[in-house]
């Protein structure tokens, strides 16, 4: 197996002239994208709150969460983002890889559009 990784532009929500470009692996088996803090503070990112997350070792992880656009491929969609740690990685998580309506091709392993969201 492949590692995928995605070009992304991330946007403040309420004011989209406040942008960072990344490249992110893509972990579809993490729900939302984490990204390091201080880069949500560039772009003035603002906290919703904390959320508990357990991690791979089965420990439980108290982080923030926000709000911030995403656009990858030509396609953009807001999203939950968690205020990655130092010692935490960046990862494009399934909460954005479905609200951009893309998926990773089990082949290739590149980002594809996907043909159809699951309505039900």
């Amino acid at each position: 197996m492949g590692y995928t990784v995605a070009s992304i532009k991330l946007y403040n929500p309420k004011d989209e002239s406040l942008k960072e470009e990344l490249e992110l692996l893509v972990d579809a088996g993490s729900t939302y994208s984490w990204i390091k803090r201080e880069r949500l503070a560039k772009i003035r990112v603002k906290s919703m709150g904390r959320r508990g997350f357990r991690s791979v070792d089965n420990r439980i992880l108290e982080r923030e969460i926000g709000e911030a656009v995403v656009e990858c491929l030509g396609r953009r969609a807001t999203t939950i983002v968690v205020f990655a740690e130092e010692k935490d990685s960046e990862v494009l998580g399934l909460h954005a890889l479905e609200g951009l309506g893309l998926e990773i091709d089990p082949v290739s392993r590149v980002l594809r559009e996907s043909e159809a969201i699951l309505a039900l």
